[in-house]
């Protein structure tokens, strides 16, 4: 078992033997798959429209019957109610379980995630025999307490207050939260309250029973552009009593509990909106083989073509590194574990170690569902804004995915931030290789063509270069403002896009590549020209946002040399075809009338 640290795949070359790919699904894996997708098929979409009739009942009906099945509990261990089968499997779980409504998906991934892993990696042993087998049953359900109405964002800024008593036995709880997801079904809130003037929040652990309101109301269901039926309310508190043995964690680690759950939550994201994106592109491609125009169905059009290879290669590439950073995250967990580290702590360093990409997931998971849902509607056409097809009701669900678990703007901030404190702190090189890319800039370029007969050579090299023009932007930008880099948000912006996007290539050309030494070149030409085009695209966008930071920071021949030299890192020596490749994808998904890969 190969570990790779986080952040580590800008300064390393990467091999198909250091990821894990969806075809690497273990038998036990694989039923469960079946499972789940056998539970959505029967009890989900043949329902689909009940979910825009805002019925609350039905998604915690839904969520019971998860329960049952054990789909709430796979991460965790059996001696707390779960089955123990990794996080991986809690990927595949939460991508299947997420495909045929956002309003299940949300309040799977609300409970499953910010609603008990809090608990799990925080919690007292006494705490985590309480709370996880309900939680884990369906029995109870969790929600989390975070967001108000001046903490958003700046969560750390929330103004709940908890107050000792004088007896030292409890707190008091008064203040308002807002969007909060299962609030009205929920039975366990994790509460974050400051104490005094504490610098950072607090975190509590409250049971709730409405029959003994104990000072906690709720606002009226909101109402949301999408997820309708996902309950979503206002949680007021007055006076609410708990005990002081229900603190989670310590006293003024609140923030932290919050920051680290987002990080699990953000990799969760990716995942769920997986097989939503598939199921869109399906619906899709079947919709384009039955639509006669012009005495054509729409597929033979050159254009429709160009939408479902756009929609089938970003899918497959969230796919690719969402499964790739869980594989990264369940081997640093069983890294920890060899050295004799608890479970509870083994999973909270895991969920730091890849913050990182778990931020670069949520960002690209989000736009591609949004894209997929978006260009599906397109392909519909009037049928598509209309409520009679799936494509009206998946678009509006997909939008929330780029504002919660922190917005997509937050995020691709936080991408570079994070990366920079490592280096800072120690604990990733990249000062050595942003040097060594600096001094290259003045060396006279191989005019030398190599040789790319063996697939993917080429590739490779391209996404090495790749990282080059992130470390050189990178090491600019910090040589230019130093700590004060921060303030820049627009160059943050356009390095987090090159930093994406060299993940997300460099995750897509992997997994073809070892799809191909699982398979043939023959068998895996829709991956290998899925990656083709990913990496094309990617080039492009790297070229505009390299160009973007660079014109920012630097002046005169400074500005010219970095302007080469990103010339040369984005120069493709046998640019692929991307037209031609979209038509050999499309072909593939038309043939197979649906998304196959």
């Amino acid at each position: 078992m190969k570990v790779i640290k986080g952040g580590e795949f800008l300064i390393k070359q990467v091999q198909k033997e250091d990821v894990f790919i969806t075809e690497q699904f273990s038998e036990e894996q694989k039923m469960m798959k079946d499972a789940v997708v056998e539970f959505i098929d029967r009890e989900v979409w043949p329902i689909k429209e009940r979910f825009e009739e805002k019925d609350y009942a039905l998604t915690e009906e839904l969520m019971r019957k998860a329960g049952d099945m054990g789909f709430l509990g796979v991460s965790i261990p059996e001696k707390y109610g779960g089955i123990g089968m990794g996080f991986v499997s809690t990927m595949l779980v939460t991508d299947c379980i997420s495909a045929a409504s956002g309003s299940l998906g949300t309040a799977y991934g609300a409970h499953t995630g910010i609603g008990t892993m809090p608990i799990f990696l925080y919690g007292t042993e006494e705490q985590k025999q309480k709370y996880l087998p309900v939680l884990t049953a369906g029995e109870k359900f969790g929600a989390y307490c975070l967001t108000e109405p001046g903490a958003g964002s700046d969560a750390n800024s929330g103004k709940t207050t908890a107050t000792l008593s004088d007896d030292a036995k409890h707190y008091k709880i008064n203040g308002q939260k807002m969007w909060i997801s299962n609030a009205g079904f929920a039975e366990i809130f994790i509460v974050f309250a400051r104490i005094e003037d504490d610098k950072n929040i607090t975190c509590f652990l409250l049971d709730y029973d409405k029959n003994n309101p104990n000072g906690v109301s709720f606002g009226e269901e909101e109402r949301k552009l999408g997820i309708t039926s996902s309950s979503t309310r206002q949680v007021f508190f007055n006076d609410t009593v708990i005990p002081v043995e229900n603190m989670l964690s310590e006293r003024d680690q609140g923030f932290k509990i919050a920051l680290n759950s987002l990080n699990v939550g953000r990799i969760k994201l990716a995942a769920a909106c997986l097989d939503a994106s598939r199921r869109v592109l399906t619906e899709s491609i079947k919709y384009a083989n039955q639509r006669v125009q012009f005495k054509s169905p729409i597929a033979k059009f050159g254009a429709i073509q160009a939408k479902l290879a756009e929609m089938a290669t970003r899918t497959f590439t969230i796919d690719a590194g969402s499964y790739r950073a869980a594989k990264d995250i369940q081997n640093y967990i069983d890294d920890m574990l060899a050295k004799g580290k608890p479970h509870q702590e083994a999973e909270l360093l895991a969920f730091s170690e890849y913050a990182i990409e778990a931020a670069i997931l949520k960002v690209y998971g989000s736009e591609t569902s949004q894209y997929v849902t978006d260009e599906g509607i397109q392909i519909f056409g009037g049928m598509g804004f209309s409520k009679d097809t799936p494509m009206e009701a998946a678009w509006r669900d997909a939008r929330i995915t780029r504002i919660y678990e922190g917005t997509n703007e937050i995020n691709r901030l936080l991408t570079v931030g994070m990366l920079l404190k490592k280096a800072f702190k120690g604990d990733i090189d990249l000062i050595t290789p942003a040097t060594e890319v600096g001094k290259s800039l003045m060396d006279i370029p191989s005019f030398e063509i190599p040789d790319y007969t063996v697939l993917f050579s080429e590739e490779k090299e391209m996404i090495a270069k790749l990282k080059k023009v992130f470390l050189m932007i990178a090491g600019k930008a910090v040589q230019t403002f130093g700590m004060e880099l921060e303030d820049h948000q627009q160059l943050i912006l356009a390095s987090a896009e090159v930093l994406i996007e060299i993940y997300m290539a460099e995750s897509a050309l992997l997994k073809a590549e070892k799809v191909v030494d699982m398979t043939s070149e023959k068998e895996a030409e829709g991956q290998i020209a899925m990656a083709k085009l990913n990496l094309s695209n990617a080039v492009n966008t790297i070229s505009e946002k390299g160009k973007e930071a660079i014109v920012y920071f630097a002046e005169g021949d400074e500005q010219r040399m970095m302007l080469m030299g990103l010339k040369r890192f984005t120069k493709y020596t046998n640019m692929p075809n991307a037209i031609v490749l979209r038509k050999e994808i499309a072909a593939i998904l038309i043939d197979q009338n649906k998304y196959c890969f």
